[in-house]
């Protein structure tokens, strides 16, 4: 006879005791005991066996027993990532006693390591500020990192720390600052373990990052770090740093995993931002050492000798050379340039590339000059306006002075071959722009279309991510005005849209198939599922959450992941779900409730964009992040989908508009009894004997 319904058999283990198996009766247990219902106490039992399980965990980590102890510990920091157990935990003041054992400095090797680990999943939660902490505990993190033969986990963890006191704590980043240098997580960046060059990079981002500039100066203190920012920026510009990375990171003989590709990206991004203040920096006609610049402008083109001061005559004759002079320099002021750097953006930034180009590519620079002078006024390309022009083009390309992503992985390898990289790159693309302005033959008129050339000739350029500025510069040369022109043609082309009458019926007609087609391949996608980067109290996590649609389409399985999977993840492994049918709306963008509780995160433009989640009940909510515009795209439409809406993203759009377009020319070849084979033709074997040359004349 089977056993009741109601009884339920639990086995409870206790260390050093027999396994006892209990039967529990859930109707005598839960509905008549204090008269409550089960589902409460239920969730009181689950509370009640977190709260247990806490306590021994509290008392076993302070045991004698060396072995007890990192037991206890080991459970403590894998149990940690549950909010339910932090909580119960830190209410014991949990977080006070870790603290304690890392400042005594008698734990060491796995001990320390499964504290360190513990201490980082618990703060993670943001439950603790993070302003609590000790010098005497800062202190000792610090040292963990400045022995460079310190275990590698103890290492990483104590990085870990270090970057989420500076984000989290804008005292404790002056107290960091203090205890950590760039010099001391060099070494870190020239071993081999690309982890912890990973945390390593961080740790210096977030430096970067929380460092207040001029502009947030409201104590005497903060003055002080300012002073330590401008050194550490100084460092940063240093060969010995850039080189680190560009041999032991960028250059090494291994792939660049996608946080490290992040956490470089977030650097390049705040070493261009140095270069916000001079970008929005007014000229002062006003400025005499300001007014030099422009001088030694003027003296490096033409060779101009000073003229004598004191030769009241020649004022006149002075003052028309000079006008003469500025307008073959291409200042749209002929007569006093300096009014041309009053506009910001680019500000005195266009006017430093100016003077960088003129010192350090002077033969390029006076030639370009000179070239233009002695053309018609009406077809000479003017180079102080382009300049300008050219620097805000650059400085929006580049984003300068906007936060990082939270997402981006797009960083260019070649902005980390040299010191001064942004420059260099406005001496190659200024000498580009001089070469498609005659390969255009352009007026004057034209100098609009000539800036939109040039723009989508370095855009171009810059997404096959070149490795050095050297073959940035030989890809442009591939670029010319002429390639353009073909490549706009081609694709033209391949967009072109019939318009007559009938092809607009034709596609009226077939369009609700194509759509469903993309539907299918929308749910299609939700059922394989995406891996998720969880986003806490540091900028970006390491830690992922996996989500995917039940084949029926009728349930969405979710859970936590240790790390990044390769392939699907099973349902059985996802230990949450959430029917389809609870879903009450899907929000996107400002929206969504975790970009309203994340001031940080609301600053950012493009994780706003990225953000959706599903509402379902009277207050549930799953918050999503996509890794990529494309993801967010599927992932949006698929939900759309389950819930009956139309999809509307841009990806829906271009897959309408490429779909339909090519069923169309499908159709048309079919009209023309052109066979179209069901089957690819096959791969060409790979060649015997290489031994042959292509002529390409």
């Amino acid at each position: 006879m089977p056993p009741p319904a109601d009884i339920v058999k639990v086995a409870i283990e206790w260390p050093g005791a027999f396994p006892k198996l209990m039967e529990i009766d859930q109707v005598s247990a839960c509905v008549y005991v204090f008269g409550w219902p089960s589902n409460i106490l239920l969730m009181i039992a689950i509370v009640m066996k977190a709260f247990f399980l806490v306590f021994v965990l509290y008392v076993l980590i302070q045991s004698s027993s060396m072995d007890a102890k990192l037991e206890a510990l080991k459970d403590l920091a894998n149990y940690s990532r549950d909010v339910t157990f932090a909580q119960e935990f830190i209410n014991l003041d949990g977080i006070s006693l870790l603290t304690q054992m890392v400042e005594s400095g008698t734990d060491f090797g796995d001990m320390l390591s499964f504290t360190l680990t513990a201490f980082v999943e618990l703060m993670d939660h943001g439950i603790v500020s993070w302003d609590t902490f000790s010098v005497a505990f800062i202190k000792k993190i610090a040292s963990y990192v400045n022995k460079f033969a310190s275990d590698i986990s103890i290492l990483q963890r104590s990085l870990a720390i270090l970057e989420s006191m500076v984000l989290n704590s804008h005292d404790l980043y002056q107290k960091v600052a203090q205890e950590i240098t760039i010099g001391q997580l060099i070494p870190h960046l020239q071993g081999t373990d690309q982890e912890i060059q990973t945390y390593t990079i961080a740790v210096i981002n977030a430096l970067f990052l929380k460092a207040p500039d001029d502009k947030r100066q409201v104590s005497c203190w903060v003055l002080c770090i300012y002073i330590y920012v401008s050194e550490m920026a100084n460092i940063l510009a240093q060969k010995q740093l850039r080189s680190i990375i560009l041999t032991h990171v960028i250059r090494a003989q291994r792939a660049i995993n996608n946080e490290m590709a992040h956490q470089l990206y977030v650097l390049q991004v705040l070493t261009f931002n140095l270069l916000e203040d001079r970008m929005m920096t007014k000229m002062d006609p006003q400025d005499q050492a300001q007014r030099d610049i422009i001088f030694e402008l003027r003296r490096i083109a033409f060779d101009a000798e000073s003229e004598p001061n004191n030769s009241s005559g020649s004022i006149e004759k002075r003052k028309s050379m000079y006008t003469r002079d500025y307008k073959k320099l291409g200042f749209i002021n002929h007569v006093n340039p300096a009014m041309d750097f009053t506009q910001t953006p680019p500000g005195m930034l266009a006017l430093d590339n100016m003077l960088y180009f003129a010192k350090h590519h002077q033969d390029a620079y006076i030639r370009i000059v000179l070239e233009n002078s002695s053309r018609e006024d009406k077809h000479e390309c003017p180079f102080g306006r382009s300049s300008i022009e050219l620097t805000k083009m650059l400085c929006e390309i580049l984003k300068v002075g906007e936060l990082p992503s939270e997402t981006c992985n797009d960083f260019h390898p070649m902005f980390f071959t040299h010191d001064r990289s942004f420059e260099e790159f406005f001496c190659i693309c200024i000498q580009l722009l001089n070469k498609t302005w005659k390969e255009m033959r352009a007026t004057s008129e034209d100098f609009n279309k000539v800036m939109q050339v040039v723009k989508e000739q370095i855009m171009r350029a810059l997404t096959t991510k070149p490795s050095s500025l050297d073959q940035f510069k030989s890809k442009l040369q591939n670029l010319s005005y002429t390639e353009i022109l073909k490549i706009r043609q081609s694709e033209r082309m391949n967009q072109e849209d019939f318009q007559s009458r009938p092809i607009l019926e034709l596609k009226e007609k077939i369009q609700p198939e194509i759509l469903e087609l993309i539907k299918q391949q929308r749910l299609n996608r939700l059922v394989e599922g995406t891996c998720f980067r969880k986003l806490n109290s540091r900028r970006r996590q390491d830690k992922f959450w996996y989500c995917r649609l039940s084949p029926n389409h009728k349930v969405l399985h979710y859970g936590d992941l240790e790390e990044s999977p390769q392939g699907e993840v099973p349902h059985d492994s996802l230990q949450d779900k959430l029917p389809v049918a609870d879903i009450k709306a899907v929000v996107t963008g400002k929206d969504c409730p975790h970009m309203k509780e994340k001031g940080a995160l609301k600053q950012n433009k493009e994780v706003l964009e990225l953000a959706f989640s599903i509402l379902y009940d009277s207050s549930g909510q799953l918050n999503f992040i996509a890794p990529d515009k494309h993801e967010y795209c599927v992932w949006t439409d698929g939900l759309n989908a389950l819930l009956g809406k139309d999809m509307l993203s841009d990806l829906t759009r271009n897959d309408l508009d490429t779909l339909l377009s090519m069923e169309i020319k499908l159709r048309l070849l079919d009209l023309e009894n052109i066979q179209i084979p069901d089957a690819p033709p096959p791969i060409p074997k790979e060649p015997s004997n290489y031994d042959f040359v292509y002529d390409c004349n």
